[in-house]
């Protein structure tokens, strides 16, 4: 990585539901447990930004049907005036969660920045309205709100609906493809959706070279990647909030990766849904720390 790198973090677990044995979800933690394992030294960003989350609460917000709307909402512009303030040209972007509704108030920033493209790398596609959604909860509903899907106090801040178009959009690796009516609503969008068996048929290089084609076919400013952790396998990855057997492995993810994250065009990356509290020895933590450093440094093994 030649570019300089920022580090954002935004510890937010509001978009989660917490589970009956938690206090509250764990993902909070997510940066400094990254911090631990030596991410933040090993990648030497120029700052780190940092921005501190309310506590936790699991609030049903009767407009929008949304756990916790008004809070996330109120983070969600406030860290999009973060990334907007500290925004550098040729600058890489670290967005550490945090569970996926940061995704918010990032898009809300690329909405100000131009016309962006979106790498949605997770093993669910996150795309549903709070009508088919069991928790309520953002962190799954994420890939819906940013595109103009939901109640228009999440989808329309600042009157900025919809911060994403869909046709600008890939969704790769959902693992939870059993539930028809989960997968029709990203199936009838326009969004190119692969799963993650699709994903395998097209190939992790080739989906990304076919990405970074519209990116440069439709002349985008720039374009995001969201990675939540839960697209890897379970034996690789367990500690997240909604564990899915299949997924990927870390060779997979370094070829859809790496193409994009040092293409020019790249704005920056976010990292969500690990959860230390699921890793108490980092057992899991550590390969994916190593991993993704030799990716954003271009590094071999």
């Amino acid at each position: 990585m030649k570019r300089n790198i920022n580090i954002f973090e935004f510890p937010l677990n509001l978009g989660l539901k917490k589970k009956e044995h938690e206090t509250e979800p764990g993902v909070r933690k997510l940066p400094e447990w990254l911090k631990k394992f030596d991410f933040h030294k090993e990648i030497n960003p120029q700052n780190i930004f940092r921005l501190e989350a309310p506590e936790y609460s699991m609030k049903p917000d009767q407009e929008s049907g949304v756990l916790n709307a008004d809070a996330i909402i109120d983070y969600a512009q406030k860290q999009a005036n973060l990334i907007l303030n500290n925004h550098q040209e040729d600058t890489f972007s670290i967005m550490l969660g945090g569970d996926c509704s940061i995704l918010i108030g990032t898009a809300i920033a690329l909405k100000k920045l131009g016309n962006f493209g979106l790498f949605y790398l997770d093993g669910h596609t996150d795309f549903i309205p709070v009508s088919l959604s069991s928790t309520a909860a953002a962190a799954g509903m994420d890939l819906a709100i940013i595109t103009g899907t939901g109640h228009e106090k999440l989808t329309n801040i600042q009157g900025l609906k919809p911060y994403f178009l869909e046709e600008n959009i890939f969704c790769a690796g959902n693992a939870e493809t059993d539930d028809e009516e989960y997968v029709e609503q990203i199936v009838n969008s326009d969004i190119q959706y692969f799963d993650v068996e699709q994903l395998r048929m097209n190939g992790f290089r080739k989906t990304t070279e076919d990405f970074l084609q519209m990116v440069e076919r439709k002349g985008l400013d720039s374009f995001f990647i969201h990675l939540d952790v839960d697209v890897l396998k379970d034996e690789l990855m367990p500690a997240v909030d909604s564990r899915m057997e299949e997924g990927i492995d870390y060779e997979n993810l370094k070829e859809i990766l790496k193409l994009l994250i040092h293409s020019p065009l790249c704005f920056g990356i976010e990292i969500t849904i690990l959860d230390p509290y699921y890793d108490e020895n980092g057992t899991y933590t550590k390969p994916f720390v190593k991993n993704l450093i030799q990716i954003i440094k271009n590094k071999e093994d």
